[in-house]
C-alpha cells in the first residue's frame, strides 16, 4: 500500500507541475534524465501489452518503486523537489532538503526490503519493526488516515511478538 500511496501522491504533484506549464503529461515534459526517460519508455511498453489504448494511469502503474525513489533523489532537488514534489508529502515539519533526504532514505530502505522479500532472500535479521514504522511514518506524511488504516490492519507486530526466530 505504501508504494501505491507514494506513487499516486508524486504523480498528482507532477501532474499539477505539468498543468501549470500548459502541458498535459508530465511523463513527456518533465526534466528527466536519460535513465528516468528509459524507465518511462519501458513502463509504456509494459502498459501497452494487451491493450489497444494506453492511459497515463496505466503507465504510472507500471513505474516501479525504484523510479519513484529516483524521482525524489538529490538529482531532482532544484528542478522538481523544491517547486513541487515536496508537496506530495504535505504533513511534515522538516525543511525541504532534510525532508527530501528522509523520504529518499525511507524509500531506499523499503525498496531494499521489498526486493529482498520478493527474491525470497533473508530478511529476518533486519529490524522489521523499524521497517514497519518507517513505512507508516512515510504514509503519515502523505495521508494520516491511510497510515492509521495500515497500522490497524498490519499483522507484523503480532508475529514479531511471538518471537518466531
Amino acid at each position: 500500500m505504501v508504494e501505491v500511496v507514494v506513487r499516486n501522491s508524486l504523480d498528482r504533484q507532477m501532474t499539477e507541475w505539468a498543468l501549470k506549464r500548459g502541458k498535459v503529461d508530465w511523463l513527456v515534459h518533465a526534466p528527466l534524465d536519460v535513465r528516468a526517460k528509459l524507465d518511462v519508455q519501458k513502463a509504456k511498453e509494459r502498459a501497452a501489452l494487451g491493450r489497444r489504448r494506453v492511459t497515463h494511469g496505466h503507465v504510472v502503474a507500471e513505474l516501479n518503486l525504484g523510479f519513484w525513489r529516483y524521482l525524489v533523489s538529490k538529482r531532482y532537488y532544484a528542478a522538481l523537489w523544491v517547486p513541487n514534489l515536496r508537496h506530495a508529502f504535505p504533513r511534515t515539519t522538516a525543511q525541504a532538503a532534510e525532508h527530501r533526504t528522509r523520504v529518499e532514505s525511507d524509500l531506499e530502505q523499503l525498496l531494499y526490503l521489498r526486493n529482498r522479500a520478493a527474491h525470497h532472500e533473508t530478511i529476518h535479521r533486519r529490524d522489521l519493526k523499524a521497517d514497519l514504522d518507517r513505512a507508516i511514518a512515510l504514509l503519515s506524511c502523505i495521508d494520516p488516515e491511510a497510515a492509521r488504516w495500515c497500522r490497524q490492519r498490519e499483522a507484523l507486530s503480532a508475529v514479531l511478538a511471538l518471537k518466531p526466530i
